[in-house]
């Protein structure tokens, strides 16, 4: 678990490295002490205007300490979401920036072990890749089946993928957004 001082201090070195990137400056040596930002955890940061998502990245592992993962994800968030345009400088202002830190995959064997609200799913199958953040389920309502569906939507599959030999992992979450 990571203190309020920590957060705010991840939330500001993606919004440095988001706004460096966006501004097309080098970014600034962006570091932070403590053992907390040290960990090797994997990391999502979600990009959100008027409300709206505006670009997401992550990764669920790293060979980088947290707080550089958070500012890879953030850049790339910013940058390189396919779904999404570059960011703009206009658009800075009008930004929010949610950070998850993941826990570690679990392969799960029964989908009753899914808990909305608290789990992240992530569905293979073949080549095809899905991941929905906990948080996904929830702002949206699904219950197990709707996220389970969902993700494999998002993996590109047909929406009973789960069902046909994916292999689903869930993990956990500790989400904190600027306000």
């Amino acid at each position: 678990m990571l203190t309020a001082t920590e957060k705010k201090t991840l939330l500001r070195l993606a919004r440095e490295a988001i706004e460096a990137q966006v501004s097309g400056r080098k970014p600034p040596l962006l570091e932070a002490e403590g053992e907390a930002y040290k960990s090797d955890s994997g990391a999502f940061v979600t990009i959100h205007k008027d409300g709206m998502l505006r670009g997401c990245i992550g990764t669920f592992a790293s060979p980088n300490p947290l707080y550089k993962t958070i500012i890879d994800m953030a850049v790339s968030a910013a940058a390189k979401d396919p779904r999404f345009m570059p960011l703009t400088p206009p658009e800075l202002s009008e930004i929010t920036i949610e950070i998850s830190v993941l826990s570690p995959l679990k392969e799960i064997s029964d989908v009753s072990e899914v808990e909305v609200g608290r789990h992240g799913l992530y569905i293979i199958k073949g080549r095809s890749r899905g991941v929905l953040l906990p948080q996904v389920a929830t702002e949206n309502g699904f219950n197990r089946i709707q996220f389970l569906e969902q993700t494999s939507i998002k993996a590109g599959l047909n929406q009973d993928a789960w069902k046909q030999g994916a292999t689903i992992f869930t993990f956990e979450a500790e989400i904190f957004r600027e306000e």
